[in-house]
């Protein structure tokens, strides 16, 4: 059984063959738990964004981002005005 220690920013190292025979894979996010005290790490069923998105959501996404990183806002008001909400 491989023992692995926790470094001071709380992470822990978890060894690759264990996640390559549970099927985890880099990137990908997971719920972590306790249970009875054990850590319990589950795999989230999440979609990743690149299979949904197309290429206008992306250069769509990537123009907001730009617009609140410069930041360019509009109220909710505005929002809600804008969408005839």
């Amino acid at each position: 059984m491989p023992v692995v220690k926790i470094s001071a920013s709380r992470r822990v190292t978890i060894p690759k063959e264990i996640l390559k025979a549970l099927g985890f894979r880099e990137g990908q996010w997971v719920e972590v738990t306790r249970r009875n005290g054990v850590i319990v790490i589950k795999p989230l069923d999440t979609a990743d964004l690149d299979d949904v998105l197309t290429s206008a959501d992306k250069a769509s996404l990537r123009r907001g981002l730009a617009q609140v990183k410069g930041g360019e806002s509009i109220s909710w008001d505005q929002v809600k005005k804008r969408l005839k909400l």
